[in-house]
């Protein structure tokens, strides 16, 4: 058994590589989008694979939470948007302003955790809530219209950002819950949705019939790299106070526009770069929105 130390050495560490991957992960679909595999295709088989590989692992964990599957099921669904959407957006827009517009999450946990938990925010609440929300209207504003999400990727990022939120409050009722349950729900939310989705767009399926060998080996090593991000998240959340995580995450901010702007010369305005400061001012200062009493480290 590794130290204490060492222990929350490894954790940081493991939340780092997450943050890196989740940074980088849009570029390798956007690769498969060129090869002929649309976003809801690479979403099933990518999310499919370690759901097939190693989801067969946590059957114990799974029959030991079988009172507690509708909320496993609506963890599944809520956190298989997030991910079914963030591939989508990412293929369509524009890197940062769809992650910028995903990390406004805080701004939905608070709304959820209120009427669904009955969490009261203090001051600070009220301020990141305020911040968040000014952060989306600086970054959207252009005159004469209303600051709203410009396209179905930018859309897409926001309802990203709503569902995250959304499984973050849905999951402080399965604390008891081990992590391999909620991996396999995650996984299998997202293949469940990409089906619904192809039986609307069977077409995506046409590249099967004469994809490369390039093309499958890279959908499995998408797959095998999301499997690896979600137990070094799950690791990581089990070790690290909620608050450091959550300024650990941000790293994704910066991998990603790193990466956009090498690899697709994606550049973003003084406008933006204002609003994409008070996002992440309220996404660092999110740990202290509510009463002491109410705070909870949730694991997702």
């Amino acid at each position: 058994m590794p130290s204490i130390p060492l222990q929350r050495t490894l954790a940081i560490s493991s939340l780092v590589y997450a943050a890196s991957l989740w940074g980088l992960v849009w570029y390798p679909y956007r690769l498969l989008s060129e090869a002929g595999v649309g976003g809801i295709a690479s979403s099933l088989f990518t999310y499919a694979t370690p759901l097939l590989l190693i989801g067969w692992l946590h059957g114990r964990v799974l029959r030991e939470a079988r009172g507690r599957w509708l909320w496993l099921a609506a963890i599944g669904l809520t956190a298989g948007w997030t991910n079914l959407a963030y591939v989508l957006a990412v293929l369509e827009g524009e890197v940062v302003r769809v992650l910028l517009l995903f990390y406004l999450s805080p701004l939905w946990t608070v709304l959820f955790a209120r009427f669904l938990l009955h969490e009261k925010l203090n001051r600070a609440g009220w301020a990141v809530m305020a911040l968040a929300a000014g952060g989306a209207l600086v970054m959207l504003w252009q005159p004469g219209e209303w600051p709203l999400p410009a396209n179905r990727a930018e859309w897409l990022g926001l309802s990203a950002g709503v569902m995250f939120a959304a499984s973050n409050v849905i999951s402080r009722h399965l604390e008891g819950v081990a992590e391999g349950a909620k991996a396999v729900s995650v996984w299998a939310g997202v293949a469940v949705l990409a089906l619904i989705g192809l039986a609307f767009r069977p077409a995506e399926l046409g590249f099967m019939a004469d994809a490369a060998p390039t093309t499958w080996l890279l959908l499995l090593g998408v797959g095998i790299a999301i499997g690896s991000m979600t137990y070094a998240v799950q690791y990581g959340l089990a070790r690290v106070p909620a608050n450091q995580a959550i300024v650990i995450f941000l790293f994704e901010l910066v991998v990603a526009a790193v990466a956009a702007y090498f690899l697709s010369d994606e550049r973003m305005g003084v406008q933006e770069w204002v609003g994409a400061v008070m996002i992440v001012t309220a996404s660092l200062f999110s740990g202290h929105m509510e009463n002491d009493q109410s705070k909870e480290t949730h694991h997702v």
